[in-house]
């Protein structure tokens, strides 16, 4: 029997969003892959345009305060599939196994696709997973029903892979196929096979991130509007790209254009208005391969770039849409994360949801519905580039830097209702804040044997054999 079905979910609260069999949703998540806050046209990106993307914002729910479970790959998708903020999930950063993988997680976690396969549904996951390396007890076949793209995310810095896995298969490839096209093949044939019954999709795809590969008719068009550029050259992984900045522009068309065929599928097999999608991105926009997020305004007002915790970093567009529940064209103030999914998805599904999880169901924002609860607060910790933790209550912000040197290094308080830029530390106006964010630091971190602040890099870890 696989892992899946043996996993230990401690004890068990009995969510409040009562959903019956016949009633219950189909449930699609989206995560884009380094794009920032402002790469999205309705979040204000200027440069090139996402039709298809925002029909979900102007059919559905834009959330302008939701961030990401962390500010790279790996403890993202953590948070993301278990419920629980960097300071307590297993994976807090990147770590990697060679010859391909990244450090598991353990064989019994409670994740949002084995809570929802217990309320009956099929799962599937579809792009990159990058917890865990292949026939580890975290490998993705140990937790959805369907697994199709890259096990490793280290493999998915090409687009152009000799491979990718299904299940746990390998499938061969020549290193000249677009992967994006495959993986989104099989989410759509997945969809199209269980539109009979409720189905989860998570679908985290790689565009944008690093190498800016994408196939010439999308990017071409602006290698003209972009011609300034067409002198550079962005190396990374796989082939070199002339012109990285309109590769980009193609990159993020490239993944509108499969938005609307996903949207087109939904009408055509009659299940739209059974389906809540979910589109969000995995951290900030990042600075790799040619790519110029500044150009871009990737950010829009925000600071900061992916592995940063300043807003730049850690806060991303979430988009929302259910007709018929979802308010059409609606936006949200809720102060949220990844982390919230895990309940929500469960309280959705007709789910049980665990008592051990940092986040809270935005069902009742989503419906209108019973009274939505609030964070007392978010928390992310961050052991790469010296050492950061950063909260966020109610308006304020607090980023302590350089902690692996120095566990005493200052913190900083912004007001993000009046500084949004962080630009302005008021830490020496406002000692009490100081003094709460030390609490929360110490509130919301559990010492881990595998994390911990002041350690020199771990090495490089080979797979058992």
């Amino acid at each position: 029997m696989s892992l899946k079905n043996l996993f230990l979910a401690a004890t068990l609260a009995i969510c409040s969003f009562s959903v019956s069999a016949a009633e219950k949703p189909n449930i699609i998540y989206v995560l884009l892959d380094d794009a920032g806050y402002a790469d999205i046209s309705c979040y204000g990106q200027k440069k090139f345009s996402t039709p298809n993307i925002d029909r979900l914002a102007s059919e559905g729910m834009k959330f302008t305060q939701h961030y990401s479970g962390s500010t790279v790959c790996a403890p993202t998708r953590c948070s993301l599939m278990t419920g629980l903020h960097t300071g307590h999930t297993e994976v807090r950063g990147n770590r990697e196994i060679q010859p391909e993988g990244q450090a598991p997680m353990s064989a019994d976690i409670v994740t949002i696709p084995r809570l929802v396969s217990e309320a009956g549904y099929t799962t599937g996951a579809f792009g990159k997973w990058g917890l865990g390396f292949p026939g580890s007890v975290s490998d993705p076949v140990e937790h959805f029903d369907l697994f199709y793209g890259y096990n490793c995310q280290r493999e998915a810095h090409s687009y152009y892979p000799d491979h990718l896995w299904k299940n746990d298969k390998r499938v061969e490839f020549d290193g000249k196929t677009y992967a994006h096209d495959p993986i989104t093949d099989e989410a759509l044939a997945f969809i199209r096979d269980n539109k009979d019954k409720p189905f989860f999709v998570y679908l985290p795809v790689t565009i944008p991130h690093a190498a800016m590969h994408v196939p010439a008719k999308y990017s071409d068009p602006f290698r003209k509007e972009f011609s300034q550029f067409e002198d550079v050259i962005g190396k990374y992984s796989g082939p070199n790209v002339q012109n990285p900045v309109a590769a980009f522009a193609g990159m993020m068309t490239k993944v509108d254009e499969d938005m609307g065929r996903l949207l087109d599928l939904l009408k055509e097999l009659k299940i739209d208005e059974n389906t809540i999608v979910m589109f969000t991105s995995d951290n900030g926009p990042h600075q790799e391969g040619g790519h110029k997020p500044d150009f871009f305004d990737s950010n829009g007002p925000l600071t900061g770039y992916k592995r940063n915790l300043t807003e730049g970093g850690v806060r991303t567009h979430f988009l929302v849409r259910w007709p018929g529940v979802v308010e059409a064209g609606s936006t949200s103030e809720l102060v949220s994360a990844h982390w919230d999914m895990l309940p929500t998805i469960c309280e959705l599904a007709g789910a049980n949801t665990p008592d051990k999880t940092d986040g809270i169901s935005i069902v009742p924002e989503l419906t209108g519905e019973g009274e939505q609860k609030e964070h007392d607060y978010l928390y992310w910790e961050f052991y790469e580039r010296g050492g950061k933790k950063a909260a966020r209550w109610g308006d304020w912000k607090a980023l302590q830097l350089n902690i692996n040197k120095d566990p005493n290094s200052p913190i900083a308080i912004y007001n993000l209702a009046k500084d949004i830029g962080e630009q302005n530390d008021v830490s020496a106006d406002h000692p009490e804040l100081v003094k709460k964010a030390k609490e929360i630091f110490k509130e919301a971190h559990t010492p881990s044997p595998n994390w911990k602040f002041g350690q020199k890099k771990a090495p490089k870890k080979k797979k058992k054999k």
